[in-house]
């Protein structure tokens, strides 16, 4: 679910216009960014689970993307905003970092823990809702049709009379990005 983080980023720059939409891109895929390293140094996983995109696999990913584990990158990466931004949009930054672990319960398998590293083999959490192609592809299109209709709307109310030109040009290429991505989403899913 790339394509529904970018949807939550591009909704709050609508309503938080002070942090640069890169913070607000990169926070929603924080977790995801992070996995990389964890994922080349063997200690997290994605395995297959059968034939097929998101639908097929299962993330072993009990570091990034535990609850306690998300919640520690959220407060880390909204303290580093804080200092650049000020203590408002730390708050925001954290929350759209934290949002990630939010999106991946909907549609994940219950391949998230709890604790870092699965500690104390609690059970896993996640609905699963990457288990029917149609649902994940509404859920993260009705992402994407907020998004973009929240930053296009900010974005020319944002744009003066004569900055209108600027504010179509913005909105319109916030929402050219946002339907690419929920494209690769789309055809990673079947």
């Amino acid at each position: 679910m790339f394509a529904g983080h970018f949807g939550v980023a591009a909704a709050v720059r609508s309503k938080a216009p002070e942090l640069p939409v890169w913070s607000l891109l990169v926070g929603t895929q924080l977790l995801d960014l992070i996995f990389i390293p964890f994922n080349l140094a063997g200690l997290e996983t994605i395995e297959p689970i059968g034939e097929g995109g998101y639908a097929q696999i299962m993330v072993y990913a009990f570091y990034t993307h535990s609850l306690v584990g998300a919640l520690i990158l959220s407060l880390i990466a909204g303290l580093l905003a804080a200092r650049f931004w000020g203590e408002r949009s730390g708050g925001i930054i954290g929350a759209v970092v934290f949002s990630h672990w939010i999106l991946d319960l909907i549609v994940h398998r219950p391949d998230l823990p709890i604790l870092p590293g699965n500690a104390g083999d609690l059970p896993l959490l996640g609905f699963g809702l990457w288990q029917s192609v149609s649902g994940s592809i509404l859920v993260e299109f009705l992402l994407i049709a907020i998004g973009a209709f929240l930053y296009f709307k900010y974005a020319l109310q944002s744009s003066g009379p004569d900055r209108r030109a600027k504010g179509i040009a913005a909105g319109t290429m916030m929402t050219v990005f946002l339907i690419l991505s929920i494209s690769i989403d789309a055809l990673s899913l079947l």
